[in-house]
């Protein structure tokens, strides 16, 4: 993986090698077993896309968008994406964090804590992730030799199959149809992004125009990221007791215009995810026999998260937000769809001028009233 970066503010081979030392084990199969696991995921990524087309009617018929790679990869191959797109993405920020280190007043100290620290402890924060991703399209994913992405340098679906084990034994679900479930979620997003050429651009210019707003002390970065890092190591994250429950990262960097931005973020997010899972569960039904009982599971399992520590972590790397927009996009799609249609629904793909506020996600019916009473009076 030396392709993937070097020295500046984070070592990245460092951060890879840290957490492929660190994370978990993943649950004890055969050698058999695994080989089977991984021929069957990859079946259900093929079945869900004729599903999840058939569902959205967002691809027209006849048509056939670019095609993108279907990786069944392990922990540590998670592990090696991730930190390639977090590379590409992160790069102007970090850039900038090391020059204001160069010559800042914390420069001499986080000359003399270094990169090699900064990569630990961001491999320490994903090896807490890798055992906890079921499945991820990675819209920004570079291709490195392991691990091949779309012709535009970007686009790959990943199924975790530890993971996915891991889980379904822990729910006591259906083997077979829950991989069929978390496929149908992450071929929704594979379909989003194949569908919507603009969608893609329009996410990665969000997403840089935030990190060009960024304006936040290295030093400061480094302390919350420590934070994080420690806690996993047992030490109590500050504010864990306090009245805001921790920080998370992502706000540290909220200028006014940044939170105008995340804003926007939000919404996208929102919407993506909420569309999955209102996709996910609308095909259950007629390919996943049990999909009732594992929605109801495994809805438990996200409210109930896991141990003091782990939710500290969840709050410090905005995974709580994240469970929010599962269920605040899930209520805007259905809601749409109940009162327009899929079709008028799918209006939502037009153009970003389309999509979803932050405030109309929360209230449907001024989405629908902005996109289609508006255009009809």
């Amino acid at each position: 993986m030396t392709s993937i970066g070097g020295a500046g503010m984070v070592d990245w081979n460092l951060a890879v090698a840290t957490a492929t030392r660190l994370v978990r084990p993943g649950p004890e199969i055969s050698r058999e077993e695994a080989r089977e696991v991984v021929a069957e995921l990859r079946r259900h990524a093929k079945a869900a896309e004729e599903h999840v087309r058939s569902f959205t009617r967002m691809i027209p018929e006849g048509t056939e968008p670019e095609d993108t790679p279907v990786l069944v990869v392990d922990r540590t191959g998670w592990i090696k994406a991730n930190v390639a797109g977090f590379r590409e993405l992160l790069r102007p920020l970090l850039e900038k964090m090391e020059e204001r280190r160069s010559g800042g007043a914390g420069g001499a100290v986080l000359g003399a804590v270094g990169s090699k620290v900064t990569g630990v402890e961001v491999g320490m924060l994903l090896s807490f992730m890798a055992s906890r991703v079921l499945g991820q399209y990675e819209t920004f994913a570079p291709a490195t030799r392991e691990l091949p992405a779309s012709a535009d340098g970007g686009g790959r679906l990943l199924l975790v199959a530890p993971n996915i084990v891991h889980v379904e034994r822990e729910l006591e679900v259906d083997p077979h149809d829950f991989r069929l479930w978390v496929a149908l979620h992450e071929e929704t997003h594979r379909t989003q992004f194949t569908a919507v050429p603009w969608l893609r651009d329009h996410l990665q210019g969000e997403i840089q125009s935030f990190l060009d707003e960024t304006d936040v002390d290295p030093m400061t970065f480094l302390e919350r990221l420590r934070e994080a890092a420690q806690s996993l190591a047992g030490g109590r994250p500050e504010g864990e007791d306090g009245e805001d429950g921790g920080r998370s990262l992502v706000e540290l960097v909220q200028s006014p215009a940044q939170r105008e931005i995340l804003g926007r973020l939000t919404a996208v997010m929102s919407l993506l995810e909420g569309h999955a899972d209102y996709v996910m569960d609308g095909v259950g039904p007629g390919v996943v026999s049990s999909v009732g009982e594992i929605r109801e599971k495994f809805q438990q399992r996200r409210a109930r998260g896991a141990s003091r520590l782990d939710q500290a972590l969840r709050k410090l790397l905005g995974l709580d937000a994240k469970l929010r927009q599962y269920r605040d996009g899930e209520r805007f799609v259905r809601a749409v769809v109940d009162e327009v249609g899929m079709d008028g629904f799918n209006r939502v793909w037009t153009s970003p001028n389309t999509l979803p506020t932050k405030a109309e996600i929360a209230r449907p019916e001024d989405w629908i009233t902005r996109v289609h009473r508006k255009a009809e009076s």
